[in-house]
């Protein structure tokens, strides 16, 4: 057996960033950038009104008070995406809304909130009453305050979260060149399997890791493929995997430990090769992993164990980080914290476990505490946890109130 550290980096080894892709920047939410990104405009355009009010010189407006305004004559009128033709003279105001062009010869905006607007109830107004003194730029955005023209707005290998996505459109970008998300194919074995949709004879089981490691591969950007159940016969087996030698990734699960009809490590030796067959691990020790002989290339393949438990343990420890790098994500890594064990966990034969654990935050501490029986086919266990705590493999248990590390399957940082 080799260690969870070993058997990752056999994978990552294995693995590479993938081609690039140009599609409409919708499309590209969770890709990474494959360009550097120059803006050829200003952002805004021009200077602008930051509040509704009346675009004024601020001199018009030194010593107002409440009890003392200024009055000034409203020369007209101009909203969001229009230009104002009237120049802001001493004495002279001219109402605006927010986003609006500031018209020549104005320096400041007097939002409503400092007029008696309110109480001049004629329509058009034509004069207007100031009751506040204002600063030169006030309630101004100037010209290119966010992005000024040929200024580098998002560097390549930047992943593309919502807030990228819009400062594209803010300078017109509608597609951007990202690095692919990978196909990632999925593969169930086992003869005692059934798909969801069809009945279930005595001794069966519905195929539901298809459909966990499916959604698994989609919460990390993939593109999940799923090619069915393939029987405990080798002929089978491998006439399913050519299905997959146009992915970027194989992930089968079951058929991996030493069972006369463990199949999927000797299919996989005599279509490619074997990197390892297990890791130190619990759940998760039945692991494959190699690389299968294809007609242009060499598939990664992870045999994942077919209890449902263990196939998703083992598919966030090394599935998600070779899925994370094809994509060309730098971090690969998911949050790891340090939290106050509320339960005695144990080791009973020396590999690394990850325990299902509910963490919390109580003031400065987090606080962990599994959660369900630990049995790997006990899959409504997942559904309660939203951490793995690990035993290292060198200890034989964590009692209740010690330390422990929690490798975090959902983070939301209260």
């Amino acid at each position: 057996m080799i260690t969870v550290e070993q058997a990752l980096e056999k994978v990552l080894s294995c693995v590479e960033v993938l081609n690039r892709e140009e599609k409409p920047i919708l499309e590209c939410l969770g890709q990474v950038l494959d360009e550097d990104v120059y803006s050829p405009l200003d952002v805004p355009p021009l200077d602008n009104a930051a509040m509704d009010g009346y675009a004024v010189q601020a001199e018009s407006t030194r010593g107002v008070t409440q009890s003392s305004p200024a009055v000034l004559d409203v020369i007209g009128e101009v909203s969001a995406g229009a230009i104002s033709q009237q120049e802001v003279r001493p004495g002279t105001a001219i109402r605006i809304m927010t986003g609006a062009p500031i018209p020549q010869g104005a320096d400041s905006v007097v939002q409503f909130e400092d007029t008696d607007e309110a109480l001049r109830p004629q329509r058009p107004i034509s004069q207007i009453g100031i009751l506040k003194e204002v600063k030169k730029g006030l309630n101004v955005r100037r010209a290119g305050e966010d992005i000024s023209r040929g200024q580098l707005v998002l560097e390549k290998g930047t992943p593309l979260r919502p807030q990228e996505i819009g400062v594209l459109a803010s300078i017109g970008k509608a597609t951007a060149a990202v690095i692919r998300r990978p196909v990632v194919a999925i593969l169930a074995t086992g003869d005692e399997l059934v798909e969801i949709d069809q009945p279930l004879p005595q001794g069966k089981i519905h195929n539901s890791n298809s459909f966990s490691l499916a959604a698994q591969v989609a919460r990390y950007g993939g593109i999940p493929k799923i090619l069915g159940i393939a029987r405990d016969r080798e002929e089978e087996l491998e006439a399913k995997i050519r299905q997959a030698l146009d992915s970027d990734l194989l992930l089968t699960s079951g058929g991996v430990s030493t069972g006369q009809y463990d199949l999927v490590k000797d299919v996989l030796a005599k279509q490619g090769e074997i990197s390892f067959w297990t890791v130190r691990m619990k759940p998760g020790k039945p692991l494959a992993f190699g690389l299968i002989n294809g007609d242009r290339k060499r598939v990664p393949h992870l045999g994942l164990p077919g209890n449902p438990v263990s196939s998703m343990v083992t598919f966030e420890l090394f599935a998600r980080p070779a899925i994370l790098k094809m994509m060309g994500q730098r971090n690969l890594s998911k949050t790891m914290i340090r939290a106050i064990s509320e339960s005695r966990i144990e080791n009973t034969d020396g590999r690394r476990v990850f325990a299902r654990a509910v963490v919390r935050r109580e003031g400065d501490h987090y606080y962990a505490r599994t959660r369900g029986p630990q049995g790997s086919g006990i899959l409504t266990s997942m559904t309660q946890a939203n951490g793995l705590a690990i035993v290292p493999e060198d200890v034989a248990a964590v009692e209740e109130g010690e330390i422990i590390q929690v490798l975090m399957l959902d983070w939301r940082e209260e």
